[in-house]
């Protein structure tokens, strides 16, 4: 186990949304996720002025450096963003590894990704963050190497082979990404061919998405208290009370100051909830900063193009209150009851979820079509298409024309006839 210390440089300038205190103890969650690290202690660090060259004053620094000496500690986890001159200087006097927010979210990541599209965003996310420290990084990356030829400069220097390096291997992964998109895409295409509706699940990481999504589906998903336990996005499908089948999907969770090499690696993993009819924002009312941790998901949700039809339409889930005292879910209750589309409930214990259930089908419910259809007799594949579903309620045949009434929605209206539309059209 490697001895690990977390600090949180507070900047803070007038109100913040987060209290220093929380985000150290969201930090410490972040390195107690990432296998191999014994977090020995955190602290939040004053900065009232951030230094370019070491982030902390000279006083500062030193007082870290005896302090990390003496405890022993092998890597310094600091939470937020640190320049690479920052690192180089800070790694020279604390004499041991150091790792900003952002290097620790793509360490977990990579430590967790199990499919191929997951590794490969991660892998693209971590090139992107490397090609960023290159510069004056390391001292030996500054020296040059010899050029072809007999004319000519001194040739490219060591940073800039490594960049080169670098940009070949993420135009790679990219190209290989590409391909995986394509079939994500051919995938949402299969499933449009299946009139059921999709409900995506988004929420902070550790607001129990995936807890949820077990208990409603009776699926198997790795389900821990930890921060990001899941990331590779799962879907199925699952029927609700009334009949109903939909389409329920686990998404990564979200969370503050999430790095955009990250955002973009996993905006492809993401359409799915561009895509989904239904939007179910999981939300920790038991975290002391519930509120904030909704607004950096409502920020990132807009962020991604979740269309504001999409956002409002969006059901929230104040959810862990069997983590509260009587008085705190009552006061949940009365202040949930306030809000159509927000629901107090517990993916542990089960509470109102009968009720999300309910809401869901009310949301994605298609109301009922009652219409006559009068398609030639040669249109037979149409014709077994509305037979196939069951949306024929009965037929009759005159002058070499099927008259069939039906019932079906608007979603099953608009797929017969993108499908059929050429046919029945040649045909009369």
């Amino acid at each position: 186990m490697t001895r690990t210390a977390v600090l949180h440089p507070d900047l803070r300038k007038g109100a913040e949304r987060r209290a220093p205190e929380n985000a150290l103890a969201e930090a410490v969650s972040l390195a107690n996720a990432l296998a191999g690290l014994e977090v020995v202690e955190g602290k939040v660090v004053p900065v009232p002025k951030p230094r370019a060259g070491f982030l902390f004053g000279s006083g500062k620094t030193e007082e870290l450096a005896q302090w990390i000496a003496a405890e022993e500690i092998e890597l310094v986890v600091i939470d937020g963003p640190v320049t690479p001159v920052q690192q180089r200087n800070l790694e020279k006097a604390f004499k041991c590894k150091l790792l900003d927010r952002t290097g620790l979210i793509l360490e977990i990541f990579a430590d967790r990704a199990q499919t191929r599209e997951g590794v490969l965003q991660v892998d693209l996310a971590a090139l992107g963050y490397q090609r960023t420290r290159l510069v004056r990084s390391w001292t030996h990356l500054e020296r040059q190497r010899g050029g072809l030829g007999f004319v000519g400069g001194p040739g490219e220097t060591q940073i800039e082979a490594d960049r080169r390096a670098l940009d070949e291997r993420i135009n790679q992964i990219r190209r290989a990404l590409e391909k995986v998109v394509k079939t994500r895409g051919l995938h949402r295409k299969a499933r449009a061919k299946v009139p059921y509706p999709i409900v995506a699940l988004v929420g902070y990481t550790n607001a129990g998405k995936s807890t949820l999504f077990n208990t409603l589906s009776g699926a198997d998903v790795m389900a821990k208290d930890m921060l990001f336990a899941t990331l590779d996005p799962t879907m199925r499908s699952i029927e609700l009370p009334s009949g109903q089948q939909i389409i329920l999907s686990d998404t990564v969770g979200f969370i503050s100051d999430l790095p955009p090499q990250l955002v973009a690696a996993f905006r492809a993993t993401l359409e799915e909830v561009l895509d989904a009819d239904l939007i179910l924002h999981v939300r920790d009312i038991s975290h002391p900063e519930s509120e904030a941790q909704a607004q950096d998901v409502r920020d990132i949700l807009e962020s991604l193009g979740v269309s504001q039809a999409q956002r409002d339409d969006m059901i929230e889930l104040w959810n862990k209150v069997d983590l509260l005292d009587d008085e705190a879910v009552s006061a949940a209750e009365r202040v949930a009851g306030r809000h159509a589309r927000h629901l107090v409930i517990s993916a542990t214990t089960g509470r109102n979820l009968d009720k999300l259930c309910e809401l869901i089908d009310e949301t994605v419910r298609d109301p009922i079509l009652h219409e006559t259809l009068n398609l030639p007799i040669s249109a037979g594949e149409a014709t077994a298409w509305l037979y196939a579903r069951k949306l024929v309620i009965s037929s009759d045949i005159k002058d070499l024309r099927n008259h069939l009434s039906v019932e079906w929605t608007h979603k099953q209206k608009e797929q017969f006839f993108k499908l059929h539309r050429a046919a029945l059209e040649r045909t009369g």
